[in-house]
Order: structure tokens, then sequence, then C-alpha cells
């Protein structure tokens, strides 16, 4: 079911209008971080991902 649901979205958004398409997309972009926690304060955080800020400046 997952593989049938990327591949009817990557149909739709391939489909759209050239600014709905860059909408479409700016929705699907995700950023990944996470931080060790000790005695109740957080640490660093830690991207896992590029920020979605260079991702945009890059088209």
């Amino acid at each position: 079911f997952n593989k049938y649901s990327q591949i009817t979205a990557g149909a739709v958004c391939k489909s759209l209008k050239e600014t709905q398409r860059l909408a479409a997309e700016k929705r699907g972009l995700t950023a990944l971080r996470y931080q060790v926690w000790e005695n109740g304060k957080g640490g660093e955080q830690v991207r896992l991902t590029t920020p979605l800020s260079e991702l945009l400046h890059k088209r």
C-alpha cells in the first residue's frame, strides 16, 4: 500500500501546474533533529537532515 501511495502521489504532483507543484513539494519537505537530555536539561540539537531553509534556497 505504501508503494502504491508513493506512485499515485508522484503522478498527482507531476500533473499539477508549476505554482501548485512547488507548494506541494514544500509541504513534503521535513527536517529531523534530536537532542540528548541529562538531569532535566537538553543538550545540543543534532540535525539528521538538511535544514528546510537550505533546501528551499537551493531551488
